[in-house]
């Protein structure tokens, strides 16, 4: 489903159900990172890397470790730029080469309401003007679970560029359905901070798209080059 929202240079790999069904192992240089894990999380960090290396394959890349950086992000091979997600029973990876793209960020997220007190934490007073508008309009929507998901795809794309936090307040996302059930569409985020410069031209914003489907809410942001 996440191929949906992404250009065609990159390749998604994903998988659903229990983690624990999928064939595949850390390499031993990832084995310290969750070495004092919960099995759950386990699991998860396994899985998730397993759709990646399917992904390097998919693109040439021979398989290898995802080690984590910064912030915990993913360090991928040279040439290569991506990201990866996951939740209960969704996880997935999409890759693309650097020549083709600058960053991307992806997300999943069950489609349910956030928990109490979650959704004023991470919007802003704009964005809750047009959740309302979108909550009257399409009732059946979780908007703010989808808010949180693009602000998460949005994060992952940003940071690879900067190195740099970004916090919740800092972009302004607007959700835009496409004509239809409103299980679609675009997302625009505006970059209330510099925004990192790509190829001489700095950016003030990131484009996304979202789908909702099979209890999932997925979102995705692609860089491309100047």
């Amino acid at each position: 489903m996440i191929e949906e929202l992404l250009p065609e240079s990159v390749v998604a790999v994903e998988a659903f159900g229990d983690p624990g069904a999928e064939t595949g192992s850390l390499y031993p240089e990832e084995q310290p990172l969750v070495a004092r894990a919960v099995a759950k999380r386990r699991l998860e960090f396994t899985a998730v890397r397993v759709c990646a290396r399917s992904a390097m394959e998919k693109l040439g890349v021979p398989p290898q470790p995802v080690l984590t950086g910064e912030r915990g992000a993913p360090r991928w091979p040279q040439g290569l730029v991506g990201s990866m997600t996951h939740c209960d029973g969704y996880r997935a990876a999409a890759l693309a080469r650097t020549a083709d793209l600058a960053s991307l960020g992806i997300d999943g997220e069950e489609h349910a309401e956030l928990p109490d007190g979650v959704f004023p934490a991470i919007s802003l007073p704009p964005e809750r003007d047009r959740h309302r508008t979108l909550g009257a309009e399409r009732p059946a929507v979780h908007w703010d679970r989808l808010l949180f998901s693009a602000k998460e795809s949005v994060y992952k794309a940003w940071f690879p560029l900067t190195r740099a936090w970004l916090d919740f307040s800092e972009a302004d996302i607007d959700l835009v359905p496409a004509p239809g059930d409103g299980t679609r569409g675009r997302f625009h985020a505006r970059l209330l901070v510099p925004g990192p410069v790509v190829g001489g031209t700095r950016l003030s914003g990131f484009e996304g798209r979202w789908l909702i489907q099979d209890g999932l809410v997925l979102t995705a942001v692609s860089v491309p080059h100047p």
